[in-house]
């Protein structure tokens, strides 16, 4: 399997029924196990397939389609990231005042999460909408503009592509420091509905 989503939250189906439409097999999961997920993508079609866990991890580029303060949880699930490309969707800035503070202690979401996952190339992306306009890629004929940042590269430039794929017109921001700063919640880029038209 080459993707797997953990979480099956409202922003997890949403991702889950991105794949689904472009017709690109990913695997679905969550801490109760497949039989509890099976009911949630039944109308999700073929390429949408609830698997355990374990399986999700084995997967080259996993979403963390979970709560900020569950992001920890699921990289202790593995002690070596290595050869994975994570994508954090999470967003921490609507945690109470003093959460943020206990937890970020003045840093960005994603450089504490990239910490949680070692050995990962984390990237930060399909965070910025809100899921109403996440779902559907295409709007008023064109492409709704996804925000793509890591401090590598190559995943980079591999989640462009993905993000393409899925019908999104994807902008590589830079590194999580840089332009990464400006998809974290409550920033400049968070919640921009842009459109690209055109080539």
């Amino acid at each position: 399997m080459k993707y797997s989503i953990i979480g099956t939250g409202n922003v997890g189906y949403t991702l889950a029924s991105l794949f689904a439409r472009s017709d690109i097999e990913v695997g679905i999961t969550n801490t109760r196990g497949p039989n509890s997920i099976a009911p949630l993508i039944g109308n999700l079609g073929e390429k949408v397939v609830a698997v355990t866990i374990e399986d999700a991890l084995e997967a080259e580029i996993i979403f963390f389609a979970v709560q900020f303060l569950n992001f920890k949880d699921v990289g202790k699930l593995r002690p070596d990231w290595s050869d994975k490309i994570v994508i954090d969707v999470t967003n921490s800035a609507f945690l109470p005042p003093e959460v943020q503070e206990r937890e970020l202690q003045g840093r960005l979401s994603s450089e504490i999460n990239a910490e949680r996952v070692p050995g990962a190339k984390l990237v930060k992306a399909f965070n910025q909408l809100p899921m109403k306009e996440l779902v559907a890629p295409v709007a008023d004929g064109g492409r709704r503009v996804v925000f793509v940042s890591s401090d590598h590269s190559d995943a980079s430039a591999t989640i462009v592509s993905l993000a393409t794929d899925l019908g999104f017109a994807p902008i590589a921001v830079g590194k999580i420091a840089e332009g990464g700063r400006l998809i974290q919640a409550r920033n400049a880029l968070v919640f921009q509905n842009l459109v690209k038209f055109g080539d």
